[in-house]
Formats: C-alpha cells, structure tokens, sequence
C-alpha cells in the first residue's frame, strides 16, 4: 500500500530544540546512540545520556536501578501517575547498512567471544523519543496534570531488564503508575504511522540451549564414532512436525534453530555440537507443549542414534512466561487519541506479532492497564520502492535495518505525548 506525505506539528519543533545541557537535536542524539550501541547490561554510556537529559529537562533522576536502569520522575500537581519506558540495549550484530554513522562497536557477553554490535532493533529510536517526549511534558506542564515516570530500560534483548528494576524496587522507591506505556519502532509499516495493537501484541518467547553429545573421532571412521553433527541434523528436521503435523493452526507458533556450532576441523568428527532455539507463541500451555515436544524429539532421536542414557541430549532454556497483551481498554483509548491528533490515515491496523518483550512485567507487576504500540520506521522513498517489488525491506534484527530518524522520531514523539496528555488530563 501506499501512503500520503505528512507534515509533524507538535514534534517538528522538538527535533532541533536545544537541551540545557547540550545543543543537540534529536536526530544528532539519534545518530549518536546508533553509532554507540551496548550490549544487554552493559548500556553505561547510554543510560548516562538519558539521565543528563532528564535531568537537563528537570526532571528527578536515579540511575543504576535494575544495574545499567534509569528512572527519571516529573510530578506535575494531583493526578494520575504514567510509566512510560524506552530500552536502550543493542544486538551482536554486524551492521551491513552503510551509513556514515554506522556502528564499528565491538562487545562481548560476560566472558563470550567479542562481537560487533549494532541497533539492530531500534532501542536508538526508542531512546530519542524517550528524550523528546520528557522535553515536551517538561515544556508544556499546562497540557497535562499528575507524575510521569520515564524508565530506561536495560536488557530487553537479554529478556532480564524489566525484571531486575522490578527487583531493584523500581514499584516501591518511585511513585506506582496507574498506566503503563511504550513504542517499538516496526519495519512493517512506513515512518509517519502507528499501529496500536487491541490485545494480543507479542509473543511468549522462550531460548533453549541444547547439547547433542556423541562419541567423537576420526572422519574417516565414522563407524567407530555417535556422530552428533548427524543426530542434531536430524534433531532440527524432526522439530518441524511440531508446528505443522501437532499444533493447531489457530493458534500460532514458531520454532526457530538460530544457531548450530560444532567441530574444529574436516576430518574430526566432535564429541558435541550445541543448538541454540527460539520456541514462541500466546499460550502458557501451548509454550509448555512445544517445549516437552522438543525434549521429546530430541530424545527420541539420540535413543534412534543408538546413544546411551548418559549421553542424552542436554537441555536448558529461559525467557518471557507470558505473552504481551495489551489492556483492550486502554488500547481502544489511545488508537482514537491517535486517530483525533495524528489522523486516521496515520493509524493503521497490524496482526499480532511473533516478537517478544519483557515491557510487560511491569503492568504486571504492578497490576495495572499497559499498552505498547507500534511506531513506523520505513522511509518514503523505501516504503515506495517495496511496494512497486522493489529490494524488501530488512526486518528487525537484520543488519541492513536503518530507521528513517527524522520522521520516525518526530511521530513517536508526537504520539507518546498526545497518550501522555489523554491520560494525566490537565484539569
């Protein structure tokens, strides 16, 4: 589809207003954080800028909550009280986008490999908007009554964040909010537009780590070795059944292999070889069917691979336990906010998505309505280009995916701000 060019009144003017402690405008700030991405826990020199900038804006700042977190408080007189929160953690990616503020950053996970990382995912984006979005409630307090309190997030990609602020009283040494609130920015629908999902919003996700074991050995003996580069083989072929012969069709599911690593060389064959798996869908005993069917066939294959009891395939995995849902409620109310400030042509509809967050712990745990929307990311001219069979564009986590930063900023801005205002309405 194609759509209209849109000009951006309340936000337009945020992109070049000048901080107090800095006359960087946020598209500057932006490619800044894109150049200078972090790895999950490690968002020291990030979280640094949102609390300058927070505190530039006036507002009460407290960093290393959650470790790496920031929470930044505005109390604005009696009313209600909005969480709204940016992750700022990036991906061990090597960016292939070209651009001349591409990352070159290297990290490393704990005492893992050194890697390149990059935004692959748009908590850069998420970062500015977060900035722009404390400047406007600090700039216009006549538009709005009540406490804001801004989270920079940690880990989101780790899947930990959310929960170690939680654990770091993230509810009890800050005022509780009455609402939660966040954006992910989407390579599905262009720069200019939202989509606010009614409920189901993104998925439970799970990461399994597998050991295949095996009796290792020369590869031209293959006879006296348990090949395990043969059992994973098989192991992955054998996934696929789960979703297309054993699960309902109505109710998605995905199993993903994203990594496989064994062997050193040509002609040895290893003593293991290690599976990394991503397992999503929307229910808890779904997720549980999917996780004892993976055992299961991995099992079964090593028993079929004529291995021993003490080398069964070994297995461990983490992540979200639920799936983020937004509250029907208040996601009715911000899609007409959007609708009446934005226009409904910048408000368009999205199936649910198969990513996965952990923004949803907070509402949770909180035990209040929590609503996250997506905040398109694709320029005009890439939009345009796509439609007509163009290159496809990349997808989040892909190394070529670069937001168009002024006006995906700009409506991010804007659309937080008109959430943040419907919600602490000035009296």
């Amino acid at each position: 589809m194609g759509r209209t060019r849109f000009t951006f009144g309340l936000s337009a003017a945020l992109l070049a207003a000048p901080t107090l402690a800095a006359p960087v405008d946020l598209v500057t700030l932006y490619k800044d954080l894109h150049t200078h991405p972090e790895l999950s826990f490690q968002e020291i020199r990030s979280a640094g800028i949102l609390a300058a900038e927070a505190r530039a804006a006036g507002f009460e700042v407290t960093e290393k909550v959650g470790r790496t977190g920031v929470v930044a408080v505005l109390k604005n007189g009696k009313g209600p009280t909005l969480l709204i929160r940016a992750d700022m953690d990036g991906l061990p990616v090597k960016e292939a986008t070209g651009l001349p503020y591409a990352s070159k950053a290297m990290g490393s996970y704990g005492d893992g490999p050194m890697t390149p990382v990059m935004h692959a995912c748009g908590h850069d984006i998420h970062m500015a908007v977060w900035v722009g979005t404390a400047r406007w409630l600090a700039e216009n307090r006549k538009a709005w009554r009540g406490t804001v309190v801004m989270v920079g997030q940690p880990a989101e990609e780790a899947g930990g964040g959310a929960r170690a602020m939680l654990a770091d009283g993230l509810l009890t040494r800050f005022p509780k909010p009455d609402f939660t609130l966040a954006l992910h920015d989407s390579s599905g629908i262009p720069a200019g537009t939202v989509s606010v999902p009614q409920f189901r919003a993104l998925s439970i996700s799970t990461s399994m780590d597998m050991l295949v074991r095996g009796v290792g050995g020369h590869g031209a003996y293959p006879a006296s070795t348990r090949d395990p580069v043969a059992l994973a083989a098989r192991i992955v072929t054998g996934l696929q059944p789960l979703i297309s012969r054993e699960n309902d069709p109505f109710q998605p599911a995905v199993i993903t292999v994203g990594s496989i690593h064994g062997g050193t060389k040509h002609n040895i064959i290893p003593d293991e070889v290690k599976l990394q798996l991503t397992i999503r869908s929307y229910d808890p005993k779904q997720q549980q069917r999917l996780l004892d069917g993976i055992a299961r066939v991995a099992k079964g294959e090593a028993i079929a691979a004529g291995l021993p009891e003490a080398l069964m395939p070994v297995i461990s995995h983490s992540g979200y336990g639920v799936p983020t849902l937004n509250d029907p409620a208040l996601a009715a109310r911000i899609k007409t906010q959007f609708e009446t400030k934005l226009g409904k042509a910048r408000v368009v509809d999205l199936d649910p998505s198969m990513a996965s967050e952990d923004f949803q712990y907070f509402g949770l745990e909180a035990k209040v309505p929590s609503v996250i929307f997506w905040l398109g990311g694709v320029g005009q001219a890439q939009w345009d280009a796509a439609q007509k069979g163009g290159p496809a564009i990349p997808s989040l986590h892909n190394s070529g995916w670069a937001p168009d930063p002024a006006p995906t900023i700009a409506t991010g801005v804007e659309s937080m701000a008109a959430a943040a205002a419907m919600l602490m309405p000035a009296k």
